[in-house]
Parts: C-alpha cells; structure tokens; sequence
C-alpha cells in the first residue's frame, strides 16, 4: 500500500488517471484507450497508471501490456466467468440517499456507507474477485507504477494499493469496483473494502511529480468540478488533458452505469471521441518538455 507517489517518470514523467464509471464507464474507457491508440496515442506508455473503481480495471489492463479491445464486449471482458452481480436494490437506495444528503461531509457519508456496504446481500465476494480476475487477464501486478484505490468500509478511511501491497491484483481490483448495493466489500490483509470512487471520481491528486497527467473521467458529466480543480491543483502537473463523455456518448450512458446492454455501444462511443482526444493529447504525450498547457475538455489555458 502506498499514498500520494511521484511518478516514476520523475518530475518529467507522463500519468494516466483513470476513473470511476460503472460498466458502462469501463467500456467508454476501453474504447478511447483502442481509438487512441489506432490515432497515434499509446497510453500505455506512461510512467505511472492511476486507477479509481471502473478505471481499476482498464488500469491494470493498460499497465500490463494488455489489449483493451478485449473488453469491446461483456462476453470476450469476463468469459465463462462472468455472473451478473447480485444487486441489493434497498440498500442501494439508501446508499445513495446517503451520498446525496447535503448535511453529511465526505468523510461522515464514507462509515455510513461502509455500514450499508456490510448488510446488503449482494453475494459471495469471491464471485466478485473471479469476476474481476476475467476482466484483468492476470493476478500479477505490473513493473510499472500503478495504484489503485479503495476505501475502509469499517472506517471510511481511503487507501491506495500498489505491488507491494501483498494482496493479489483481482482483490485489489475486485475492492476499487465494489460499490455499496452492487458488489460485496473486499476482504484484503484482515480489512474490508469497497469503492474507490467514494474516495475521489478520479484520484488525479496521487500523479504528484507528473509533467504530464491524462485524466479520463467517465462520470465528468455528472459529477461537481470543484473536486478535481483542486486535485490538479495538489498534482501540481504541467499539462492535464481531460477527457469525459461528450454529449452523445452522455445519452449513451443512459441512467443506469450498470446497464451491460449499453456496454458495446459505449465501447464504440470511446472509439470514436478518441480521434478528437487525440489531436488535445498528442503533441504533449509526445514531447512531455515542451512548454506547459492545461487542457480542460476542449478548452486550453495557461497552468
């Protein structure tokens, strides 16, 4: 386990933070990651992977070396393994009665939460581990730098994972994507955890030291910007790219993150936005020394 990491790339190095989304998100993501790629974009070369719940997954993915065009469908991302979660629709609900309650900090909504997390009957999390395993192809952590983020259900309190957390990489992915109602609480080390996404929508504060930091939001329309203004703030990088839905993919995405019956055509939806990311992404992705932008959706600015 670690906490907020300079990359590896040092203070000229190059961070990918990937987040939050649901199914569908981590479908989009998938999608933009093969389209970027096709136009000239690896993202897989950065020196530091950040990934947050759906993007714990297309992290790991792109860490290790692997194809994201493995998760164009639900069938080829998680195979013969792949049963459908066992939603508690009640605690759900409170779940997220909790989560909208505006006399609540962050920090007081996260035990409340965990509490919920703990009583759903939401299945066995082994099943969730094996379903997560599918989806990454491999329990071995990558050599390059990547973290993943959880949160305490018992305390609320986040943690980051890494490599040397001794736990294995479908655990770890398995508790970043464990949202409350949905997914059980992950058993790591004696501790249980759940989202990662109640920690942070993209965790963009732990690229600390990146020159350059990608962020590719999946929740970008629905969450506040305040939140992720001051994490760029705190990652202090040069240039930031942001990435979130466009407007057609937003009615993509529909209601339901979870929806698998808008899985591939938010895959196809990544694919397409990747050719107008990529004209914002590639000459910083590039040349990390050239001088400093910040990018905010199609916006450019000074720093």
């Amino acid at each position: 386990m670690t906490t907020s990491t300079p990359a590896s790339g040092g203070p000229h190095g190059r961070a990918v933070a990937l987040g939050a989304g649901g199914a569908v998100g981590t479908a989009w993501m998938a999608g933009l990651v093969v389209g970027l790629h096709e136009a000239g974009v690896d993202l897989a070369e950065a020196d530091l992977f950040i990934g947050t719940s759906a993007g714990a997954i297309v992290g790991a993915l792109l860490a290790s070396g692997q194809d994201c065009s493995r998760l164009a469908t639900p069938a080829r991302a998680v195979g013969s393994q792949g049963t459908p979660p066992q939603v508690d629709g009640d605690r759900l609900g409170e779940v997220f009665a909790v989560l909208r309650d505006t006399g609540l900090t962050p920090a007081e909504k996260r035990p409340l939460v965990g509490r919920l997390a703990h009583t759903a009957a939401t299945g066995p999390e082994q099943a969730h581990i094996t379903r997560m395993g599918a989806m990454v192809g491999t329990d071995r952590w990558p050599d390059r730098k990547l973290l993943i983020t959880a949160v305490d259900a018992g305390t609320g309190e986040s943690e980051v994972f890494d490599g040397a957390s001794g736990a294995p990489l479908s655990s770890v992915v398995a508790a970043s994507t464990a949202f409350p109602g949905i997914y059980p609480p992950i058993t790591i080390n004696d501790r249980r955890y759940m989202d990662g996404g109640l920690r942070s929508g993209t965790s963009a504060d732990l690229a600390v030291g990146a020159r350059v930091l990608v962020v590719i939001e999946p929740m970008a329309h629905l969450l506040p910007r305040e939140p992720l203004t001051q994490e760029l703030a705190q990652a202090g990088s040069d240039a930031v790219v942001t990435i979130g839905p466009d407007e057609e993919t937003a009615q993509v995405f529909g209601r339901d993150l979870h929806d698998r019956a808008a899985w591939q055509p938010a895959y196809r939806a990544g694919v397409r936005q990747a050719g107008e990311a990529a004209e914002r992404i590639r000459a910083t992705w590039h040349n990390p020394r050239q001088p400093p932008r910040l990018t905010i959706g199609s916006r450019e600015q000074a720093p």
